[in-house]
């Protein structure tokens, strides 16, 4: 209803005289008249109907096989490198590390980053926990080779320089942070059963807690991984680290330890996939 069908000018001096609703309750003055707004309305609610419909058809196509392919080829990641494949995401149980991958090279790399952030974690640091990961994630014959490595690597000195007690535990009143959290992969070897992924990642390490002499550090690295399918799944088969590429550190101001230990409590990892 338009303003000229509630007031209606005369005698010339500007004068307004009001209409009232023609039955009581009705506040709009009885039945509308039927206007162009409603089929202008409808003409719209199809219209954003249609695009709906568009856009969740493109979401569902797939794979682009582009993209794959041009990852497969080693050529450079362009702007859909990161777009989801369809590959069925991999098996996760809490507290185990995913497995279960696609054996292609998209399931490689998802490998490769879990693997990555397994190797990079607390559980290193305990011998228990570090031979369980390493059953689970490297092929069967380079386990005993990786186990007495790593066993050299994680001694009670290096413990103590990270701020751990000799044994591997935390000190009371402290909490060890070492996690690490992959930027992307790259597959620069590539066959129907043997792959090779860099995965460029950020890592924190230290020890969050009051007076702590290791406070938690940035880092940045990449990891190369030799993967070998074995047993139904992508299995490790040498693992390589070199420094960067690293960022021009920003301006952000460093978070207390109170601030950084809640941190590490509160927010949990991610399960990575291609």
């Amino acid at each position: 209803m338009s303003l000229g069908d509630d007031q209606e000018g005369y005698g010339g001096a500007g004068q307004t005289r009001t209409r009232y609703p023609d039955r009581p309750g009705d506040v709009y003055g009885g039945a509308r008249r039927p206007g162009r707004s409603s089929s202008r309305s409808l003409v719209t609610v199809v219209g954003v109907v249609v695009l709906l419909i568009a856009a969740i058809a493109f979401a569902n196509r797939g794979g682009d096989d582009s993209a794959s392919s041009a990852e497969t080829a080693g050529s450079k990641p362009d702007a859909t490198a990161t777009a989801p494949s369809g590959t069925k995401p991999v098996r996760s149980t809490p507290g185990l590390i995913p497995t279960g991958y696609a054996h292609d090279a998209q399931g490689a790399q998802s490998a490769a980053a879990n693997y990555a952030v397994a190797l990079g974690g607390t559980g290193m640091f305990d011998k228990t926990q570090r031979d369980a990961t390493l059953q689970a994630i490297v092929v069967p014959a380079r386990v005993a080779a990786f186990q007495s490595n790593l066993d050299r690597a994680y001694t009670p000195a290096f413990n103590k320089t990270v701020g751990l007690n000799e044994d591997g535990s935390t000190p009371a009143g402290y909490t060890f942070v070492s996690r690490t959290n992959p930027i992307g992969t790259k597959v620069t070897e590539s066959s129907q059963n043997n792959t090779t992924v860099e995965v460029w990642c950020s890592g924190l390490l230290g020890m969050a807690g009051e007076n702590s002499t290791n406070p938690v550090t940035n880092s940045w690295f990449t990891v190369t991984m030799k993967l070998q399918w074995t047993g139904g799944d992508w299995k490790v088969v040498t693992q390589s680290q070199k420094q960067g590429p690293t960022p021009v550190p920003g301006d952000d101001t460093a978070s207390s330890a109170d601030e950084m230990a809640k941190a590490v409590d509160e927010y949990g990892g991610f399960t990575y996939a291609r």
